[in-house]
């Protein structure tokens, strides 16, 4: 056994590093290629991921061995302990902890290189002969030559349940056994998951708005009688001309069973046959309500939130080119417990300032505010991007100052004026009085990708003193 671990002990972690490099790149034209194809084939499309999350961890393997001088370098900083937390999301995942300076340790660090190497290598050959069908598969669209703008347009990790979702809409054919007329495909994810994108870009899709008349969104919690009566007028009108019908029905908190009730016996009596419906929850009670296999949404695995969030950070730079920066940022994603929201704020944070001394800033004020949030709720401060908890969160350079947030709204940015105050601003000590102790509106995110959704968070930056009074009084009263 000691010659053995002699063995890997001695082996130039340099040439693992080229090789595991060499390797990630064959990987990853194989899978950019595949992502810019409509892929229908369901055994590839599975094939194709299990590629991609080996890719993404391939990453995150490399990363963490190039970067491993720093992170040895900050091995008595107490954030090494404080991650079992951070991390709850990401529990099920491999990770390489390259801080220990033992034979036995480096060893194992290197099996598990080999491993990830092994793993790849295997993945490639056992795809090689799907690769050649490729060509045979139409385009999706033009690629942007960089990959930081093609998330700009593009949902992330989600190629497979995308095609999921097209293959019910345009393929799977209406259940002529029932006396429905229509066929319904359940979504669960959590909450920020991704569902609502999902669904908007699929009914951007030129081939389903071509499959279906109209496309009709209707969401739970807003829906009315007189929704209900458009709904009807258009189902009616459609039936009289035979064509079909797509209704997008997305569920806020629960389903009320009378209105789904409404809704179900109004499809069947006016829908033609071949319509659709496709309901999105952060419940599973919705499966019940399918015709087909419910598609579930869960959160990125560690290792493809890293890669998310290093490219949507760094933009066209090269992160090779900053590794002190990639690092930081390395250990700022390990805190954001895997929040999509977060991770675009944070990095839009980060993209003001290309510093070590402001990123290592941004990680403190990061740490800081999660490790207190967690203290004291034993919850992550993303958490509160459900719209329904509040928080005090501290600010960047201003230890006298917190900010309280009490609520988050959701909207589309056509919809209403966006308030001028961004998330940016406030964090890092832009907005000044008059805004103390008055309550506004920021903007915490816009995102770019359909159905474009805007959120706003409800703020007050309150002094620290003033929040003591304001305990004290509610303890007398």
């Amino acid at each position: 056994m000691s010659l053995f671990i002699s063995k890997y002990s001695k082996q130039p972690v340099q040439a693992m590093e080229i090789s595991l490099e060499r390797i990630l790149l064959r990987a990853q034209v194989i899978v950019d290629e595949a992502e810019g194809r409509h892929i229908t084939n369901q055994g590839m499309l599975r094939q194709l991921g299990m590629l991609r999350d080996a890719m993404y961890q391939g990453f995150y393997v490399l990363d963490t061995l190039r970067y491993r001088d720093f992170e040895e370098e900050d091995a008595g900083d107490h954030k090494v302990e404080s991650h079992s937390w951070a991390l709850s999301k990401f529990s099920s995942a491999k990770r390489l902890c390259l801080s220990s300076s033992s034979s036995s340790t480096k060893a194992s660090q290197h099996l598990e290189v080999e491993d990830v190497l092994d793993r790849l290598r295997n993945m490639i050959i056992d795809v090689s002969e799907s690769v050649m069908f490729l060509t045979t598969y139409p385009r999706l669209h033009s690629q942007p030559y960089s990959m930081h703008l093609l998330m700009e347009n593009c949902m992330f990790g989600r190629q497979m349940e995308m095609e999921l979702v097209l293959n019910f809409l345009l393929h799977t054919p209406p259940c002529s056994s029932r006396l429905d007329k229509f066929d319904v495909l359940p979504i669960v994810g959590p909450v920020r998951g991704g569902k609502s994108t999902l669904v908007a870009h699929v009914c951007n899709d030129e081939r389903v708005r071509d499959h279906f008349s109209q496309i009709v969104f209707f969401r739970h919690g807003t829906f009315r009688d007189e929704d209900m009566a458009i709904l009807t007028d258009r189902c009616t009108m459609r039936h009289a001309q035979t064509r079909k019908l797509l209704i997008v029905f997305e569920v806020v908190g629960e389903l009320n069973d009378n209105l789904w009730e409404r809704l179900h016996s109004l499809c069947t009596s006016c829908t033609t046959s071949g319509s659709k419906i496709i309901i999105t929850s952060r419940s599973d009670k919705i499966t019940k309500l399918g015709t087909t296999q419910t598609i579930t949404l869960k959160h990125l695995p560690l290792e493809a939130y890293w890669y998310f969030f290093k490219v949507i950070t760094f933009g066209s730079t090269v992160p090779a080119m900053h590794p002190k920066l990639t690092y930081l940022a390395m250990e700022i994603s390990k805190m954001l417990n895997g929040c999509l929201v977060g991770a675009n704020i944070i990095a839009r944070v980060l993209q003001a300032n290309f510093s070590i001394q402001y990123w290592c800033k941004i990680l403190e004020f990061v740490r800081g505010n999660v490790e207190k949030y967690v203290s004291m709720f034993v919850e992550h401060p993303c958490d509160l991007l459900d719209g329904t908890k509040h928080a005090y969160i501290r600010r960047l350079g201003r230890t006298g100052e917190d900010v309280y947030i009490s609520g988050l709204s959701q909207t589309c940015s056509s919809q209403e004026e966006l308030p001028e105050i961004t998330v940016q601003n406030l964090l890092c000590g832009g907005v000044k009085p008059p805004y103390l102790g008055r309550t506004f509106k920021v903007l915490a995110w816009k995102s770019m990708l359909p159905p474009y959704h805007c959120y706003i968070q409800t703020c007050e930056i309150q002094r620290l003193q003033t929040r003591v009074s304001k305990k004290r009084g509610s303890l007398n009263n």
